[in-house]
């Protein structure tokens, strides 16, 4: 599904994301649907897969957890214009949630994310918001913060002390 796809920041194969994240899951736990939901969860959002393939293939709990993943693209406005709506709406699903396998699914996803930033940033500094839908490092700031408070009772993990880390030290810039 993800075949010629580049990522934004890094001009990288983009399977090298999904493969990241199903890793630092593997970190966490050894449940193999998460893991597999990891490899997964850009599938609907980025490449059109229907979760009813997903489900087929690979069960509904997979699926489920893909789909707690996904935003919904609002693909009739340009990604930029609907950037906060769509944070917005994800961030509820995510505060809402008791269900810890979604959150970790969420940490490895954000995790893998804050590496490439971190990484870029390193590099280009202020540049890379330019790249990105959303412009405002101030508001990217806001995202990924708010994710690591509602993340917060994943905190006995060393993937979210280094999710953490990073924030702080792209968004807060302490280093």
């Amino acid at each position: 599904s993800h075949a010629g796809q580049l990522r934004k920041l890094s001009n990288t194969p983009y399977i090298l994301h999904p493969m990241e994240v199903a890793a630092i899951i593997g970190s966490i736990t050894d449940n193999e649907d998460v893991i597999i939901a990891g490899l997964l969860h850009d599938t609907i959002e980025d490449c059109g897969v229907d979760p009813r393939v997903i489900k087929a293939k690979f069960g509904s709990r997979v699926s489920a957890l893909v789909q707690s993943e996904t935003e919904d693209r609002l693909s009739d406005r340009p990604p930029a214009e609907t950037w906060q709506q769509r944070k917005e709406e994800s961030l509820l699903m995510l505060e809402h949630t008791g269900d810890r396998d979604v959150k970790i699914l969420w940490l490895a996803d954000k995790l893998s994310n804050m590496r490439s930033f971190y990484r870029e940033y390193s590099v280009y500094g202020d540049k890379i918001w330019e790249m990105l839908n959303q412009k405002d490092p101030h508001k990217q700031g806001w995202y990924y913060k708010t994710i690591a408070a509602m993340l917060n009772e994943l905190s006995n993990c060393a993937a979210y002390n280094e999710y953490l880390e990073l924030v702080h030290k792209v968004f807060d810039k302490t280093y």
